[in-house]
């Protein structure tokens, strides 16, 4: 069994996180969430993963190389192009244009290929899905979740008839116009023959044409409703919501990295923690080489970057600080996220560090940046007078 992963898109309601990352490699307890994926695979035997790449592909190609460290092999396709100066071009072409690039340039799809998006946690029974799909005789299947209705809007919704054939499929519909609460999650699976349906050398999308076309055929493509862990990374507030989940044990075999030096507390190596009217309530994990100081207070579920930096008095919330992140004295984030120059609320509101009235935080990157620029051109202007000395 083949497997496709999603890993194309620019993610742009997950900024400011892709602004540095590809979607599939915003971490969970400190891991891409693509890693879990590519783990979840594996242990239902799929060991040929095609990604097809895009924004910041390298950063994806780097972390995974060519999958031996997880056991399978992963191959990538590249959507986009090279100018005549040797710069790359990201260009998606659509999540089905992507499959059928794939599938012109080396012929991966010749057989029962399990499709993922990069951007989900999951722990679905991948070999209960296949067998269903297979006893019903389906072309494609596509798992799916029931919804709240006003969450419908931001979502593929599938229509179904008694037997669990689509015969509808409504991309991202209003709440009024939504003939369904039930929405694609995703994950499907695929024969051969519902690549040829795709277009060549067109950008083409799985959810808003290739799956309205195959409902419109009558062709045999069906929805399963299973029972499963869904965590999707869609937004920002949805970022917050499933870390909140993860730290909180919510979710089987994601264990929270480091040791516990009290219940609920895990800790990286070589961090400093000033006890003295210090307060930790978890589950919190501070990361490697984090400095805390006197009197500050740490409240659950929050997780804390490695090289960070709490100063006296200050109290984090329910919060994600990613690494090297500085928090000045006296200062409370309460269900923050902060990265680098900016923080995002659980509401998913962005700002900019310059948009604070008052400095609270720092991204303490810049300055190892500046201090390792400087100490660059110290030595330079040392090498020069060491060169002039020799010259004279």
């Amino acid at each position: 069994m083949k497997a496709m992963i999603l890993a194309a898109g620019k993610g742009t309601r997950v900024r400011p996180l892709t602004y540095d990352l590809p979607k599939p490699m915003i971490p969970l307890l400190g891991k891409p969430v693509m890693a879990y994926l590519v783990e979840h695979l594996k242990k239902h035997g799929v060991t040929e993963i095609m990604v097809n790449v895009s924004w910041l592909h390298e950063k994806i190609e780097e972390y995974f190389g060519e999958g031996e460290q997880f056991g399978v092999q992963i191959g990538y396709s590249f959507e986009g192009y090279i100018k005549d100066d040797g710069a790359v071009v990201p260009e998606p072409i659509g999540s089905a244009g992507g499959m059928k690039k794939i599938q012109e340039f080396g012929g991966f799809f010749d057989d029962t290929t399990i499709v993922l998006c990069g951007d989900a946690l999951i722990d679905l029974d991948l070999k209960a899905a296949l067998l269903e799909h297979r006893r019903k005789g389906a072309m494609a299947s596509v798992i799916t979740k029931e919804v709240p209705w006003d969450k419908v809007s931001s979502y593929g919704v599938v229509v179904t008839d008694a037997n669990g054939r689509i015969t509808e499929f409504q991309e991202k519909p209003s709440e009024a116009e939504a003939k369904s609460n039930f929405i694609s999650t995703g994950i499907y699976i695929f024969e051969p023959e519902v690549i040829d349906l795709i277009p060549s050398g067109v950008p083409f999308d799985i959810g808003s044409e290739l799956f309205p076309l195959l409902a419109e055929r009558g062709l045999p493509f069906y929805a399963q409703g299973r029972p499963f862990n869904w965590l999707d990374i869609g937004t920002m507030s949805d970022y917050w919501e499933v870390l909140q989940t993860v730290l909180t044990g919510e979710v089987n075999h994601m264990d929270v990295p480091g040791i516990q030096i009290e219940p609920g507390v895990w800790t990286g190596l070589n961090t400093s923690i000033d006890w003295n009217g210090t307060v930790i309530e978890g589950p919190v994990y501070i990361g490697s080489n984090v400095r805390i100081e006197a009197g500050a207070r740490i409240v659950g579920p929050t997780w804390i970057g490695h090289g960070s930096h709490i100063c006296e008095g200050a109290e984090i919330v329910r919060s994600v600080l990613f690494e090297y992140t500085r928090v000045l004295h006296d200062v409370t984030l309460h269900e923050m996220i902060v990265f680098k120059d900016y923080s995002v609320d659980r509401k998913g509101e962005m700002k900019h560090a310059s948009e604070y009235s008052s400095e609270e935080w720092v991204n303490a990157r810049d300055r190892r940046r500046s201090r390792r620029k400087e100490e660059a051109s110290q030595a330079s202007i040392e090498v020069e007078k060491i060169s002039e000395k020799v010259s004279a």
